[in-house]
């Protein structure tokens, strides 16, 4: 009769034979998922270039004017 351990053991083993078939499909698809991750941030960084602070910040606008006085009552 098999015990506890053994059971466990035999059970353990049965899942590994069975999920090494799809280990190969687990790593393929989570390389996926890195390329798109890391296209989006690319794509993400040359929309908005301002927030990464970087060389492409754009030089501030200068408005020339004058001042006003408030008349206050």
């Amino acid at each position: 009769m098999l015990g506890i351990g053994e059971l466990t053991l035999v059970l353990l083993v049965i899942v590994v034979v069975l999920s090494i078939k799809r280990v190969p499909d687990l790593v393929r698809s989570a390389g996926k998922a890195a390329r798109i991750l890391k296209s989006e941030k690319r794509a993400l960084k040359e929309q908005d270039p301002d927030t990464d602070g970087g060389p492409h910040r754009p030089s501030p606008r200068v408005i020339r004017g004058e001042t006003a006085e408030r008349d206050t009552p």
